[in-house]
């Protein structure tokens, strides 16, 4: 539909390889919670990193998808997540690091998701729900494999976090903030409000069903 999108660098492409990072290091705390081989923690890790990427390539239809176009991705991803293997049992808290490290990649990837998306030239509604997507699909994929309650699941704010920070990233483009600049806010806006869901345990009002549900 779009074609091939060219590799985007800057400060875009540096957020892009720390949020693949993080979630590598993110499914590979899972990995180490489920007493998986080093082989484990890296597929773990590398799944968890480049899902929600390849998901919005694919929905995109950008060919090939980006890891392909670019191997680094996937070394990255291999290499971060076998040295979790041999750091991990250093970590005090492991759910603690996962919720942390999860929080990170989820801001980093609602922002660069939807730049890319802009960049493929979607309508602007769009780019934010491929940012969404970006930014939530990876540790769908990692609960999932892992046997985890998904973290969509819980009744914390999440997607909404990432909802506000693809939202910030694209209002500030629209009134023409510099890209840059652009990014930092959003990601400021997703990880402050990930941050207080964590800290305060923020939630949105959860339904409470009515009489004769599941009947």
């Amino acid at each position: 539909m779009f074609g091939f999108v060219p590799e985007l660098s800057g400060v875009v492409g540096l957020l892009g390889y720390c949020g693949i990072a993080v979630f590598a290091v993110s499914g590979a705390l899972d990995a180490a919670r489920n007493r998986m081989d080093i082989l484990g923690f890296m597929l773990i890790g590398t799944a968890t990193g480049l899902g929600g990427g390849t998901l919005r390539d694919l929905l995109l239809g950008l060919a090939p998808v980006y890891w392909v176009r670019e191997p680094a991705y996937i070394t990255l991803c291999l290499v971060v997540a076998a040295i979790t293997y041999f750091v991990v049992p250093f970590i005090d808290s492991r759910k603690r690091a996962l919720v942390w490290m999860d929080a990170i990649g989820l801001s980093l990837f609602s922002v660069t998701g939807t730049q890319i998306a802009l960049t493929a030239g979607v309508a602007p509604l769009v780019a934010v729900c491929m940012g969404v997507m970006t930014a939530t699909f990876g540790g769908i994929i990692r609960d999932v494999l892992c046997g985890e309650s998904l973290v969509l699941g819980g009744r914390e704010l999440y997607v909404t976090a990432a909802l506000a920070g693809a939202s910030t990233h694209l209002g500030l483009v629209l009134i023409s903030v510099p890209d840059d600049l652009a990014l930092l806010g959003g990601f400021v806006v997703a990880l402050g409000l990930r941050s207080a869901a964590i800290l305060f345990g923020l939630k949105l009002p959860a339904y409470q069903g009515r009489s004769g549900d599941g009947q």
